[in-house]
């Protein structure tokens, strides 16, 4: 047959030529990428998430002023460019895209920005994670209801004009835009009041994709294309389907069988295929650690934290448990989070290793804590996930600590993540297995966890001289602010305020057939930019 082909116009050889291609990218935009989630979210509402999972699914269905490049940088997403603060750094004013549309096709105003915002630090909605509104103007004043929420520092100049007011520059500021200031339909709040987002029909996407199918509790749902995302044009994958895979056997099965394009899987997997060019791995901007109830009086102590501390050989538990590429924890600040300005060594290096693994100076705090507790024995619970990482830590923290303390017995509590959180919140653990992944490179989000007065300091733990070291390094800048948050890493690990035990690597199965799914320390991958090949 390649005989004849000279002989066909060359014209009609270029609209087949054309036709084809179009056929198949047809065929690929209606083809469903399948992927999977550790857990099930506990809510789709921006203002009131707190897991990694809730925040996976918003990640994909929602987008703020800012929104992250395939290559994970800050580029303009609602907002029509990434602005220049004003005032010493204190007054960000946005013009919004007049394309920016609702997944019903309304447009997105600076008053949707208004009002989630100030819906978030309202204390009547008891967002856990108001917090990361604390420094816009009069937010304290809003949180502990001295003024309206209208006070908040954020008001509509127009449809398309935002301005917010801060009292103090804040170096990470625009990483909090991009992942953590959501709009929200104005209309569907004033509809749905608190239930707004605990369930897919009680809530509005304005990103690439909109959520579909999820109830609230069921275990599977789907992305779909929003017609009204001002870039839909560039989103390739009209659907997506996802299934809650917690045993990452499961997935790796699900993986090898081509029902699944994505998913994640444990060390025993890396271990095995780690040669697989469908396996990859990277370091997550996430701190694994133990919480220890200050409430109680079992728990309220600083040399039990030591003991457990010092029992624990973290070496041990990445590279012979977890074995995906997790990093022992060296201080309370993770690998890549934070740079010297001066010298642009990282922090954590630079720091050094905070956490020794010494049985003999854990058994001498262990004697102190049973002294002062007047006990020769005692049992402690270790409340963690029912996820397969999770349970193996904790099987192995239960193994090592009761084998290193003499007369210590550890019961383990693994429960789904929502019930998890639930339990956090209530202050309703001895020992708690948490993860805390940030936003932001910037050690102050790993170093509040332990201070006065976070929504998410679970311990309850309050030390004076640990919050005037951390105050004071917050409200400097530069190689002033970096030395002071140093300051507050190496007295939080010399106290034990928190347990850190170590940095997740995450390991993902991505299919060949699939592209444009990249990862870093911040974010997941963004669907939007995935792509059949």
């Amino acid at each position: 047959m390649r005989r004849f082909v000279s002989l066909i116009p060359i014209t009609l050889l270029l609209l087949a030529g054309l036709s084809a291609c179009g056929s198949k990218s047809s065929a690929n935009q209606n083809k469903t990428l399948n992927v999977t989630l550790a857990d099930e979210p506990a809510t789709v509402d921006p203002n009131k998430d707190t897991d990694t999972n809730s925040a996976s699914v918003i990640a994909q269905t929602m987008e703020g002023l800012y929104t992250y490049s395939k290559s994970n940088k800050i580029i303009p997403g609602v907002a029509t460019k990434v602005v220049k603060p004003t005032n010493h750094g204190k007054t960000y004013t946005f013009t919004l895209k007049k394309t920016a549309k609702w997944a019903n096709g309304q447009r997105v105003t600076a008053q949707d920005f208004v009002t989630s915002l100030r819906r978030m630090a309202d204390p009547t909605t008891k967002a856990q994670y108001a917090s990361v509104l604390s420094a816009f103007k009069n937010y304290n004043a809003v949180q502990h209801g001295k003024l309206a929420p209208s006070k908040l520092g954020i008001t509509a100049l127009s449809k398309t004009k935002l301005q917010i007011q801060l009292t103090k520059a804040v170096p990470y500021f625009n990483d909090l835009v991009a992942s953590k200031y959501y709009p929200l339909n104005t209309a569907a709040v004033r509809k749905y009041g608190s239930k707004y987002g605990t369930n897919a029909a009680r809530a509005m996407s304005n990103g690439p994709y909109k959520l579909v199918g999820w109830t609230g509790s069921n275990s599977t749902w789907r992305y779909v294309k929003n017609p009204h995302y001002w870039n839909a044009q560039n989103v390739k994958i009209h659907q997506i389907k996802v299934a809650v895979t917690k045993d990452s056997t499961t997935a790796a099965n699900l993986f090898n069988a081509g029902k699944i394009q994505e998913t994640t899987v444990s060390g025993e997997y890396v271990r095995a295929n780690g040669n697989s060019k469908q396996l990859h791995t990277h370091l997550l901007g996430r701190m694994n650690l133990l919480y220890f109830n200050s409430k109680r009086q079992t728990t309220a102590s600083e040399n039990l934290r030591q003991a457990v501390s010092y029992a624990i050989d973290r070496n041990q538990l990445t590279n012979s448990v977890l074995k995906d590429g997790s990093k022992a924890a060296l201080s309370a600040v993770p690998r890549g989070d934070q740079t010297n300005p001066q010298t642009g060594k990282d922090m954590a290096s630079e720091v050094g290793n905070l956490l020794t693994y010494n049985v003999s100076t854990a058994k001498r705090y262990w004697q102190r804590y049973l002294k002062e507790a007047g006990k020769t024995k005692v049992t402690l619970s270790i409340l963690t996930d029912d996820s397969d990482d999770d349970k193996k830590v904790g099987t192995y923290l239960q193994s090592v600590l009761e084998k290193n303390l003499p007369g210590l017995t550890i019961t383990l509590t693994q429960i789904p993540h929502a019930q998890h959180v639930s339990r956090d919140f209530a202050g309703n653990f001895d020992i708690n297995l948490i993860g805390w992944s940030t936003n932001w490179l910037d050690a102050s989000d790993y170093l509040d966890l332990a201070a006065k007065g976070n929504s998410v300091n679970f311990t309850n733990w309050n030390d004076q001289t640990y919050n005037q070291i951390l105050t004071s390094a917050e409200n400097q800048s530069g190689q002033a602010r970096y030395n002071g948050l140093v300051k507050a890493d190496k007295y939080l690990m010399r106290v034990k305020g928190y347990v850190p035990l170590y940095q997740p690597s995450e390991a993902k199965l991505i299919s060949k057939q699939v592209g444009g799914l990249t990862y870093s320390l911040l974010n997941d991958a963004q669907y939007q930019y995935a792509y059949w090949k």
